[in-house]
């Protein structure tokens, strides 16, 4: 096939065929094919719409979406505060849209579902899995680790990575906390946080980052290549020392300069 091209992501390797993508499938799979569908059928469209799973279930089919990646903050297409609301506003959408979600009995999801569930969390909506298009994010992609969840879970690791809320560091584009707290400001006028969510999202995108060191450690231990290198790469370091600094500088009388 001449329109193929191969598109290799921080875990997956994935394959583009035309207007479709073919990713490898994994227990929770089908149960993603069913939101996403569910998604489409709302009219959400930031997510890619389902083509199912190939014949013998090792792939699943999803729309391609055409845009830029933004990979990171030094990214200039996530830089700006125009940027910032789309993407708050973009996962109110999403989240909005899965409200209704029909869970069955059998669905399995990739990350545990966390209580109370709200929504149904992405679970991975960051710089590097969402598309741009005019400098604007447009759509979520790769959804394998959505779950259902309180959307204040979905909003603080968004907010960690666009805002962003790394801790001052040479390896990292950091913020100096009062434009850091305007921009979290910014994004959270956008997405529609009440008062006392606002209050609580510095607290629980510290617990969000630790869970996900957690379940770093529990995918290196199971023999899982891509997290094992992110274990040597030092990810974990990384990411408990965000969740210290973020409850620090911006948790209740946070003062970090």
């Amino acid at each position: 096939m001449e329109d193929r091209e191969v598109l290799t992501g921080g875990i997956n390797q994935v394959v583009r065929e035309g207007d479709r993508v073919r990713r490898p499938a994994g227990p929770w799979s089908a149960t993603v094919q069913r939101l996403l569908a569910h998604l489409a059928e709302k009219g959400f469209t930031g997510a890619p719409r389902p083509y199912g799973l190939t014949e013998n279930g090792t792939e699943e089919i999803v729309e391609f979406l055409p845009g830029e990646i933004g990979h990171d903050f030094d990214a200039p297409q996530v830089r700006s505060d125009a940027s910032l609301i789309a993407v708050a506003r973009l996962l109110r959408g999403l989240h909005d849209a899965s409200a209704g979600f029909p869970q069955q009995p059998d669905d399995v999801w990739q990350f545990a579902p966390r209580e109370p569930a709200e929504v149904i969390c992405h679970g991975d909506a960051a710089t590097y899995n969402t598309a741009f298009r005019d400098q604007l994010p447009v759509a979520f992609i790769d959804f394998d680790t959505a779950h259902p969840g309180p959307r204040l879970w979905d909003v603080a690791y968004t907010a960690y990575r666009f805002v962003p809320l790394y801790a001052p560091d040479a390896a990292e584009p950091s913020l100096p906390v009062p434009e850091g707290r305007r921009r979290l400001d910014l994004f959270a006028d956008a997405y529609g946080l009440t008062e006392d969510e606002r209050a609580a999202l510095p607290a629980v995108a510290g617990e969000r980052l630790r869970a996900l060191v957690e379940w770093m450690y529990a995918q290196a231990a199971a023999g899982h290549q891509a997290f094992q290198g992110h274990v040597a790469a030092g990810h974990d370091r990384r990411y408990r020392t965000d969740a210290r600094w973020i409850e620090d500088a911006y948790g209740p009388g946070g003062d970090a300069e």
